[in-house]
Protein backbone atom coordinates (compact mmCIF):
# COMPACT_ATOMS: atom_id res chain seq x y z
CA UNK A 1 0.00 0.00 0.00
CA UNK A 2 2.88 2.41 1.13
CA UNK A 3 4.88 1.97 -2.32
CA UNK A 4 1.46 2.47 -4.36
CA UNK A 5 1.04 5.67 -2.70
CA UNK A 6 4.91 6.38 -2.93
CA UNK A 7 4.12 6.08 -6.71
CA UNK A 8 1.41 7.85 -6.96
CA UNK A 9 3.08 11.03 -5.79
CA UNK A 10 5.98 10.44 -7.76
CA UNK A 11 4.09 10.50 -10.31
CA UNK A 12 2.12 13.56 -9.68
CA UNK A 13 5.28 15.78 -9.20
CA UNK A 14 6.53 17.74 -11.78
CA UNK A 15 6.36 15.48 -14.89
CA UNK A 16 2.59 15.08 -14.45
CA UNK A 17 1.85 18.87 -13.39
CA UNK A 18 3.46 19.75 -16.74
CA UNK A 19 1.50 17.67 -18.82
CA UNK A 20 -1.80 18.64 -17.45
CA UNK A 21 -0.30 22.51 -17.27
CA UNK A 22 0.87 21.85 -21.04
CA UNK A 23 -2.32 20.31 -21.84
CA UNK A 24 -5.10 22.18 -19.67
CA UNK A 25 -3.71 25.95 -20.17
CA UNK A 26 -4.23 25.81 -24.04
CA UNK A 27 -7.54 24.27 -23.25
CA UNK A 28 -8.82 26.79 -20.86
CA UNK A 29 -8.54 29.54 -23.33
CA UNK A 30 -10.42 27.37 -26.09
CA UNK A 31 -13.06 26.17 -23.57
CA UNK A 32 -13.78 29.98 -22.79
CA UNK A 33 -14.02 30.93 -26.09
CA UNK A 34 -16.63 28.87 -26.80
CA UNK A 35 -18.93 30.04 -24.09
CA UNK A 36 -18.24 33.23 -24.81
CA UNK A 37 -19.99 33.31 -27.99
CA UNK A 38 -22.74 33.31 -25.72
CA UNK A 39 -21.72 35.81 -23.77
CA UNK A 40 -21.05 38.04 -26.68
CA UNK A 41 -24.64 37.66 -27.69
CA UNK A 42 -26.41 37.98 -24.54
CA UNK A 43 -24.40 41.34 -24.05
CA UNK A 44 -25.12 42.61 -27.07
CA UNK A 45 -28.78 41.20 -27.64
CA UNK A 46 -28.89 42.43 -24.17
CA UNK A 47 -29.23 46.04 -24.65
CA UNK A 48 -31.62 45.37 -27.78
CA UNK A 49 -33.88 45.09 -24.40
CA UNK A 50 -35.46 42.56 -22.20
CA UNK A 51 -37.77 40.39 -24.63
CA UNK A 52 -34.71 40.10 -27.11
CA UNK A 53 -32.33 38.63 -23.97
CA UNK A 54 -35.56 36.09 -23.07
CA UNK A 55 -36.22 35.10 -26.41
CA UNK A 56 -31.90 34.38 -26.83
CA UNK A 57 -32.54 32.49 -23.66
CA UNK A 58 -34.96 30.71 -25.33
CA UNK A 59 -33.15 30.05 -28.74
CA UNK A 60 -29.84 29.25 -26.88
CA UNK A 61 -31.48 26.40 -24.66
CA UNK A 62 -32.89 24.72 -27.32
CA UNK A 63 -29.67 25.38 -29.97
CA UNK A 64 -26.96 24.59 -26.64
CA UNK A 65 -29.44 21.30 -26.66
CA UNK A 66 -29.13 20.37 -29.55
CA UNK A 67 -25.63 20.85 -29.82
CA UNK A 68 -24.59 19.50 -26.39
CA UNK A 69 -26.02 16.33 -27.91
CA UNK A 70 -23.23 15.91 -29.84
CA UNK A 71 -20.61 16.94 -27.61
CA UNK A 72 -19.71 13.51 -27.82
CA UNK A 73 -18.28 13.89 -31.31
CA UNK A 74 -14.74 15.08 -29.36
CA UNK A 75 -15.39 13.39 -26.22
CA UNK A 76 -15.23 9.88 -28.07
CA UNK A 77 -12.62 11.05 -30.28
CA UNK A 78 -10.36 12.18 -27.70
CA UNK A 79 -9.66 9.11 -25.42
CA UNK A 80 -9.96 7.14 -28.78
CA UNK A 81 -7.56 8.37 -30.60
CA UNK A 82 -5.07 8.95 -27.09
CA UNK A 83 -5.18 5.47 -27.30
CA UNK A 84 -3.88 4.38 -30.85
CA UNK A 85 -1.09 7.39 -29.55
CA UNK A 86 -0.32 5.45 -26.35
CA UNK A 87 -0.06 2.44 -28.46
CA UNK A 88 2.03 4.09 -30.80
CA UNK A 89 0.13 4.15 -34.14
CA UNK A 90 0.07 7.58 -35.05
CA UNK A 91 -1.52 7.14 -38.50
CA UNK A 92 -4.31 4.91 -36.84
CA UNK A 93 -4.91 7.97 -34.33
CA UNK A 94 -5.17 10.38 -37.17
CA UNK A 95 -7.65 8.06 -39.46
CA UNK A 96 -10.12 7.27 -36.05
CA UNK A 97 -10.37 11.47 -36.12
CA UNK A 98 -11.13 11.67 -39.91
CA UNK A 99 -13.44 9.49 -39.56
CA UNK A 100 -15.10 11.04 -36.66
CA UNK A 101 -15.48 14.28 -39.01
CA UNK A 102 -17.45 12.36 -41.50
CA UNK A 103 -19.66 11.82 -38.80
CA UNK A 104 -19.91 15.00 -37.56
CA UNK A 105 -20.87 15.99 -41.26
CA UNK A 106 -23.64 13.72 -41.59
CA UNK A 107 -24.81 14.32 -38.47
CA UNK A 108 -24.65 17.63 -38.79
CA UNK A 109 -26.62 17.95 -41.72
CA UNK A 110 -29.56 16.02 -41.05
CA UNK A 111 -29.61 17.89 -37.49
CA UNK A 112 -30.01 21.49 -39.25
CA UNK A 113 -32.48 20.19 -41.41
CA UNK A 114 -34.70 19.06 -38.81
CA UNK A 115 -34.35 21.72 -36.40
CA UNK A 116 -35.21 24.04 -38.72
CA UNK A 117 -38.54 22.45 -39.80
CA UNK A 118 -39.19 22.14 -36.15
CA UNK A 119 -38.37 25.48 -34.98
CA UNK A 120 -41.85 26.89 -34.34
CA UNK A 121 -42.51 23.85 -32.32
CA UNK A 122 -39.69 23.52 -30.41
CA UNK A 123 -40.26 27.49 -29.41
CA UNK A 124 -44.01 27.07 -29.31
CA UNK A 125 -42.98 24.26 -26.65
CA UNK A 126 -41.63 26.66 -23.51
CA UNK A 127 -45.02 28.32 -23.46
CA UNK A 128 -43.34 31.70 -23.52
CA UNK A 129 -45.23 35.30 -24.61
CA UNK A 130 -45.96 36.21 -28.24
CA UNK A 131 -42.95 38.40 -28.67
CA UNK A 132 -40.60 36.24 -26.50
CA UNK A 133 -41.25 33.47 -28.85
CA UNK A 134 -41.05 35.27 -31.77
CA UNK A 135 -37.40 36.77 -30.87
CA UNK A 136 -36.28 32.97 -30.33
CA UNK A 137 -37.72 31.75 -33.36
CA UNK A 138 -36.03 34.22 -35.34
CA UNK A 139 -32.36 33.71 -33.63
CA UNK A 140 -32.88 29.84 -33.93
CA UNK A 141 -33.49 29.81 -37.53
CA UNK A 142 -30.89 31.25 -38.43
CA UNK A 143 -28.80 29.68 -36.53
CA UNK A 144 -29.39 26.12 -37.64
CA UNK A 145 -27.29 26.89 -40.38
CA UNK A 146 -24.33 26.65 -38.53
CA UNK A 147 -24.99 23.83 -36.84
CA UNK A 148 -23.02 21.32 -38.96
CA UNK A 149 -20.01 23.92 -38.55
CA UNK A 150 -20.70 23.33 -34.96
CA UNK A 151 -19.84 19.62 -35.01
CA UNK A 152 -17.33 19.69 -37.21
CA UNK A 153 -15.44 21.99 -34.84
CA UNK A 154 -16.64 19.09 -32.17
CA UNK A 155 -14.82 16.18 -34.49
CA UNK A 156 -11.67 18.45 -35.17
CA UNK A 157 -11.05 19.78 -31.23
CA UNK A 158 -11.88 15.80 -30.66
CA UNK A 159 -8.91 14.56 -33.12
CA UNK A 160 -6.00 17.25 -32.06
CA UNK A 161 -7.07 16.48 -28.34
CA UNK A 162 -6.01 13.09 -28.80
CA UNK A 163 -2.86 14.02 -30.61
CA UNK A 164 -1.93 15.66 -27.33
CA UNK A 165 -2.61 19.24 -29.12
CA UNK A 166 -4.73 21.91 -27.85
CA UNK A 167 -2.57 24.84 -28.68
CA UNK A 168 -4.39 24.73 -31.93
CA UNK A 169 -7.87 24.58 -30.57
CA UNK A 170 -6.93 27.99 -28.78
CA UNK A 171 -5.65 29.79 -31.66
CA UNK A 172 -9.20 28.76 -34.04
CA UNK A 173 -11.30 29.70 -30.82
CA UNK A 174 -9.25 32.58 -30.47
CA UNK A 175 -9.86 33.50 -34.43
CA UNK A 176 -13.84 32.46 -33.73
CA UNK A 177 -14.49 34.68 -30.79
CA UNK A 178 -13.16 37.98 -33.10
CA UNK A 179 -14.89 37.09 -35.70
CA UNK A 180 -18.14 36.71 -33.59
CA UNK A 181 -17.72 39.89 -31.89
CA UNK A 182 -16.58 41.69 -34.90
CA UNK A 183 -19.58 40.27 -37.12
CA UNK A 184 -22.10 40.73 -34.37
CA UNK A 185 -21.74 44.75 -33.68
CA UNK A 186 -22.04 44.69 -37.97
CA UNK A 187 -25.11 42.76 -38.42
CA UNK A 188 -26.63 43.94 -35.17
CA UNK A 189 -25.98 47.86 -35.35
CA UNK A 190 -24.28 48.45 -38.27
CA UNK A 191 -27.34 47.04 -40.90
CA UNK A 192 -30.04 46.88 -37.83
CA UNK A 193 -31.21 43.34 -38.42
CA UNK A 194 -31.24 43.15 -34.29
CA UNK A 195 -31.71 39.46 -32.66
CA UNK A 196 -31.38 38.30 -36.21
CA UNK A 197 -27.94 39.72 -37.02
CA UNK A 198 -26.80 38.23 -33.71
CA UNK A 199 -27.43 34.82 -35.23
CA UNK A 200 -26.18 35.73 -38.92
CA UNK A 201 -22.41 36.82 -37.28
CA UNK A 202 -22.50 33.26 -34.77
CA UNK A 203 -22.87 31.64 -38.35
CA UNK A 204 -20.15 32.95 -40.52
CA UNK A 205 -17.77 32.83 -37.57
CA UNK A 206 -18.55 29.25 -37.17
CA UNK A 207 -17.76 28.61 -40.74
CA UNK A 208 -14.58 30.40 -40.64
CA UNK A 209 -13.55 28.28 -37.82
CA UNK A 210 -14.31 24.89 -40.05
CA UNK A 211 -12.22 26.24 -42.92
CA UNK A 212 -9.27 26.82 -40.56
CA UNK A 213 -9.91 23.40 -39.08
CA UNK A 214 -9.66 21.65 -42.01
CA UNK A 215 -6.46 23.30 -43.93
CA UNK A 216 -4.89 21.60 -40.20
CA UNK A 217 -6.58 18.04 -40.70
CA UNK A 218 -5.43 17.88 -43.94
CA UNK A 219 -2.05 18.73 -43.04
CA UNK A 220 -1.67 16.43 -40.11
CA UNK A 221 -3.38 13.28 -42.35
CA UNK A 222 -0.87 13.77 -45.09
CA UNK A 223 2.09 14.10 -42.75
CA UNK A 224 0.91 10.67 -40.82
CA UNK A 225 -0.19 8.74 -44.12
CA UNK A 226 -3.09 8.75 -43.03
CA UNK A 227 -6.60 9.07 -45.74
CA UNK A 228 -9.00 11.85 -45.85
CA UNK A 229 -11.99 9.34 -47.26
CA UNK A 230 -14.49 8.39 -44.82
CA UNK A 231 -14.30 4.53 -42.97
CA UNK A 232 -17.40 2.84 -43.05
CA UNK A 233 -16.43 0.59 -40.44
CA UNK A 234 -15.15 3.55 -38.25
CA UNK A 235 -17.84 5.52 -38.72
CA UNK A 236 -20.01 2.40 -37.05
CA UNK A 237 -17.78 2.42 -34.60
CA UNK A 238 -17.49 6.01 -33.46
CA UNK A 239 -20.54 6.41 -33.78
CA UNK A 240 -21.45 2.91 -31.25
CA UNK A 241 -18.91 3.95 -29.17
CA UNK A 242 -20.58 7.43 -29.14
CA UNK A 243 -24.22 6.40 -27.88
CA UNK A 244 -23.43 5.51 -24.69
CA UNK A 245 -21.91 9.25 -24.23
CA UNK A 246 -25.13 10.18 -26.06
CA UNK A 247 -27.41 9.01 -23.39
CA UNK A 248 -25.50 10.78 -20.52
CA UNK A 249 -25.70 14.20 -22.54
CA UNK A 250 -29.26 13.12 -22.99
CA UNK A 251 -29.29 13.58 -19.40
CA UNK A 252 -27.40 16.82 -18.44
CA UNK A 253 -29.17 18.44 -21.15
CA UNK A 254 -32.74 17.33 -19.86
CA UNK A 255 -31.73 18.75 -16.80
CA UNK A 256 -30.86 22.41 -18.01
CA UNK A 257 -34.23 22.15 -20.30
CA UNK A 258 -36.39 21.51 -16.99
CA UNK A 259 -34.25 23.93 -15.11
CA UNK A 260 -34.93 26.58 -18.26
CA UNK A 261 -38.94 25.46 -18.15
CA UNK A 262 -39.50 26.44 -14.37
CA UNK A 263 -37.53 29.90 -14.80
CA UNK A 264 -40.21 30.41 -18.08
CA UNK A 265 -43.01 29.96 -15.39
CA UNK A 266 -41.29 32.18 -13.03
CA UNK A 267 -41.90 35.05 -15.47
CA UNK A 268 -40.27 37.01 -18.19
CA UNK A 269 -37.62 39.15 -15.90
CA UNK A 270 -36.81 35.44 -14.17
CA UNK A 271 -35.66 33.69 -17.47
CA UNK A 272 -33.62 36.44 -18.89
CA UNK A 273 -31.70 36.61 -14.83
CA UNK A 274 -31.62 32.98 -15.49
CA UNK A 275 -30.12 33.34 -19.14
CA UNK A 276 -27.58 35.07 -17.33
CA UNK A 277 -27.06 33.19 -14.87
CA UNK A 278 -26.74 30.03 -16.88
CA UNK A 279 -24.16 31.85 -18.95
CA UNK A 280 -22.33 31.96 -16.33
CA UNK A 281 -22.09 28.58 -15.68
CA UNK A 282 -21.71 27.59 -18.74
CA UNK A 283 -18.48 29.69 -18.68
CA UNK A 284 -17.15 28.61 -15.35
CA UNK A 285 -17.76 24.67 -16.63
CA UNK A 286 -15.81 25.49 -19.92
CA UNK A 287 -12.88 26.75 -17.59
CA UNK A 288 -12.93 23.76 -14.93
CA UNK A 289 -13.58 21.11 -17.54
CA UNK A 290 -9.74 22.91 -18.93
CA UNK A 291 -9.11 19.74 -16.67
CA UNK A 292 -11.44 17.51 -18.00
CA UNK A 293 -9.87 17.66 -21.56
CA UNK A 294 -6.43 17.12 -19.59
CA UNK A 295 -7.65 14.23 -17.91
CA UNK A 296 -9.28 12.76 -20.78
CA UNK A 297 -6.03 12.85 -22.66
CA UNK A 298 -3.45 11.43 -20.52
CA UNK A 299 -5.41 8.86 -19.01
CA UNK A 300 -6.37 7.70 -22.96
CA UNK A 301 -2.92 7.95 -23.50
CA UNK A 302 -1.85 6.37 -20.08
CA UNK A 303 -4.40 3.30 -20.20
CA UNK A 304 -3.05 2.68 -24.22
CA UNK A 305 0.15 2.66 -22.69
CA UNK A 306 -1.01 -0.14 -20.08
CA UNK A 307 0.60 2.68 -17.80
CA UNK A 308 -1.91 2.37 -14.58
CA UNK A 309 0.11 4.33 -11.94
CA UNK A 310 0.16 7.47 -14.29
CA UNK A 311 -3.46 7.32 -14.87
CA UNK A 312 -4.16 7.48 -11.08
CA UNK A 313 -1.73 10.51 -10.42
CA UNK A 314 -3.89 12.60 -13.41
CA UNK A 315 -6.93 11.81 -11.38
CA UNK A 316 -5.52 12.67 -8.45
CA UNK A 317 -3.54 15.93 -9.32
CA UNK A 318 -6.62 17.05 -11.31
CA UNK A 319 -9.17 16.68 -8.84
CA UNK A 320 -7.25 18.82 -6.53
CA UNK A 321 -6.69 21.68 -8.90
CA UNK A 322 -10.08 21.20 -9.68
CA UNK A 323 -11.47 21.95 -6.25
CA UNK A 324 -8.69 25.03 -6.05
CA UNK A 325 -9.81 26.43 -8.94
CA UNK A 326 -13.50 26.05 -8.09
CA UNK A 327 -12.84 27.90 -4.70
CA UNK A 328 -11.38 30.72 -6.74
CA UNK A 329 -13.95 31.47 -9.37
CA UNK A 330 -16.32 30.88 -6.98
CA UNK A 331 -15.35 33.48 -4.98
CA UNK A 332 -14.79 35.88 -7.73
CA UNK A 333 -18.21 35.40 -8.93
CA UNK A 334 -19.58 36.34 -5.25
CA UNK A 335 -17.45 39.54 -5.27
CA UNK A 336 -18.99 40.97 -8.51
CA UNK A 337 -22.59 39.55 -8.14
CA UNK A 338 -24.08 42.94 -7.66
CA UNK A 339 -22.38 44.43 -10.76
CA UNK A 340 -22.17 41.30 -13.45
CA UNK A 341 -26.07 42.09 -14.51
CA UNK A 342 -25.68 45.40 -15.91
CA UNK A 343 -23.23 44.12 -18.33
CA UNK A 344 -25.63 42.15 -20.05
CA UNK A 345 -29.08 43.95 -20.12
CA UNK A 346 -29.94 47.87 -18.89
CA UNK A 347 -33.14 46.21 -17.50
CA UNK A 348 -33.91 46.99 -13.89
CA UNK A 349 -36.36 44.43 -13.17
CA UNK A 350 -33.44 41.43 -14.84
CA UNK A 351 -30.43 42.96 -12.82
CA UNK A 352 -32.57 43.64 -9.57
CA UNK A 353 -33.21 39.74 -9.07
CA UNK A 354 -29.78 38.54 -10.53
CA UNK A 355 -27.65 38.98 -7.64
CA UNK A 356 -28.93 36.71 -5.01
CA UNK A 357 -29.14 34.06 -7.61
CA UNK A 358 -25.10 34.63 -8.65
CA UNK A 359 -24.30 33.73 -4.96
CA UNK A 360 -25.40 30.38 -5.27
CA UNK A 361 -23.79 29.77 -8.39
CA UNK A 362 -20.16 30.84 -6.93
CA UNK A 363 -20.99 28.84 -3.90
CA UNK A 364 -21.71 25.73 -6.34
CA UNK A 365 -18.26 26.20 -8.51
CA UNK A 366 -16.01 24.32 -5.99
CA UNK A 367 -18.37 21.59 -6.45
CA UNK A 368 -18.77 21.60 -10.30
CA UNK A 369 -14.89 21.63 -9.96
CA UNK A 370 -14.82 17.79 -8.59
CA UNK A 371 -17.23 16.75 -11.13
CA UNK A 372 -16.06 17.83 -14.02
CA UNK A 373 -12.51 16.11 -13.24
CA UNK A 374 -13.90 12.91 -12.59
CA UNK A 375 -16.58 13.52 -15.48
CA UNK A 376 -13.11 14.06 -17.96
CA UNK A 377 -11.28 10.83 -15.88
CA UNK A 378 -13.91 8.33 -16.93
CA UNK A 379 -14.74 9.61 -20.25
CA UNK A 380 -10.99 9.54 -20.81
CA UNK A 381 -11.14 5.84 -19.97
CA UNK A 382 -14.46 5.29 -22.06
CA UNK A 383 -16.14 4.32 -19.09
CA UNK A 384 -19.39 6.06 -21.30
CA UNK A 385 -22.21 3.38 -20.06
CA UNK A 386 -21.63 4.01 -16.66
CA UNK A 387 -21.79 7.75 -17.43
CA UNK A 388 -25.04 7.17 -19.16
CA UNK A 389 -26.75 5.10 -16.60
CA UNK A 390 -25.80 7.42 -13.59
CA UNK A 391 -26.78 10.25 -15.77
CA UNK A 392 -30.16 9.14 -15.50
CA UNK A 393 -30.25 8.43 -11.73
CA UNK A 394 -28.82 12.25 -11.50
CA UNK A 395 -31.82 13.77 -13.47
CA UNK A 396 -34.41 11.76 -12.07
CA UNK A 397 -32.43 13.43 -8.37
CA UNK A 398 -33.08 16.45 -9.50
CA UNK A 399 -36.41 16.52 -10.83
CA UNK A 400 -38.68 15.96 -7.83
CA UNK A 401 -36.51 19.85 -7.05
CA UNK A 402 -37.39 21.34 -9.61
CA UNK A 403 -40.86 20.62 -9.80
CA UNK A 404 -40.85 21.97 -5.99
CA UNK A 405 -39.54 25.22 -7.24
CA UNK A 406 -41.63 25.23 -9.63
CA UNK A 407 -44.98 24.96 -7.52
CA UNK A 408 -44.12 26.43 -4.32
CA UNK A 409 -41.04 29.02 -4.71
CA UNK A 410 -42.25 32.62 -5.28
CA UNK A 411 -41.39 34.90 -8.33
CA UNK A 412 -38.92 37.42 -8.12
CA UNK A 413 -35.28 36.74 -7.00
CA UNK A 414 -36.02 34.18 -4.11
CA UNK A 415 -37.59 31.85 -6.81
CA UNK A 416 -34.70 32.16 -8.81
CA UNK A 417 -32.27 31.76 -6.25
CA UNK A 418 -33.74 28.56 -5.43
CA UNK A 419 -33.72 27.08 -8.61
CA UNK A 420 -30.25 27.42 -8.82
CA UNK A 421 -29.48 26.09 -5.59
CA UNK A 422 -31.85 22.97 -6.99
CA UNK A 423 -29.84 22.56 -10.54
CA UNK A 424 -26.64 23.35 -8.86
CA UNK A 425 -26.10 21.40 -5.42
CA UNK A 426 -29.63 19.04 -6.39
CA UNK A 427 -27.95 17.76 -9.79
CA UNK A 428 -24.23 18.50 -9.71
CA UNK A 429 -24.53 16.90 -5.93
CA UNK A 430 -25.88 13.86 -7.43
CA UNK A 431 -23.08 13.73 -10.39
CA UNK A 432 -20.51 13.87 -7.31
CA UNK A 433 -22.18 11.06 -6.02
CA UNK A 434 -21.71 8.91 -8.91
CA UNK A 435 -18.86 9.97 -10.77
CA UNK A 436 -17.02 9.59 -7.06
CA UNK A 437 -18.44 6.11 -6.53
CA UNK A 438 -17.22 5.01 -9.27
CA UNK A 439 -13.69 6.42 -9.38
CA UNK A 440 -12.77 4.77 -5.97
CA UNK A 441 -12.98 1.56 -7.74
CA UNK A 442 -10.59 0.07 -10.55
CA UNK A 443 -13.35 -1.46 -12.93
CA UNK A 444 -12.75 1.51 -15.13
CA UNK A 445 -9.07 0.76 -15.70
CA UNK A 446 -9.53 -0.93 -18.80
CA UNK A 447 -5.35 -0.87 -20.88
CA UNK A 448 -4.78 -1.19 -23.98
CA UNK A 449 -7.05 -0.76 -27.27
CA UNK A 450 -10.95 -1.07 -26.51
Amino acid sequence: MESRVETIRTFSRKPIDREILRLAVPALGALIAEPLFLLADSALVGHLGETPLAGLGLASAVLQTMIGLMVFLAYSTTPAVARWLGVGDRRAAVSVGVDGLWLALALGIALAAAGALATPALVGAFGAEADVAEAAATYLGISMAGLPAMLLVFAATGLLRGLQDTRTPLVVAGFGFAANIVLNLWFIYGFGLGIAGSALGTVVAQWGMVAVYLVVVVRQARREGAGLRPHRAGILLGAASGGWLFVRTVSLRAAILLAVFVATRLGSPELAAFQIAMTLFSTLAFALDALAIAAQALVGRGLGASNVAQVRAVLARCLEWGVLGGGVLGIVVIAVSGVLGALFTGSEAVTSILPPTLVVLGLSVPLGGVVFVLDGVLIGAGDARYLALTGLLNFLAFAPLAVAVLVWAPPGAPGLALLMAAFTFGFLGARAVTLGLRARSTRWMVTGIR
